[in-house]
């Protein structure tokens, strides 16, 4: 698991589409002193364990309001 505060911004133009996963949970996380969102994916139905938790991302109030401000920019 990660918690991001904080990150660079780059352009990636020349990216290729990535596997879908076949779910992903949002978490509204409390953890008293702060509050986080997290991202939970989990693997695909094709994997050696289908459907295992496969990556984790928290992010806290800033890291998230950038990401939405980057968000409105990039669409």
């Amino acid at each position: 698991m990660a918690t991001v505060r904080k990150f660079e911004v780059e352009r990636a133009d020349d990216a290729r589409p990535h596997d879908e996963v076949e779910l992903a949970i949002v978490r509204l996380v409390d953890c008293g002193l702060e509050k986080f969102i997290q991202i939970d994916t989990y693997g695909r139905e094709t994997r050696e364990v289908p459907r295992k938790l496969s990556q984790t991302i928290r992010l806290d109030k800033a890291a998230f309001e950038r990401i939405v401000e980057l968000g409105h920019e990039h669409f």
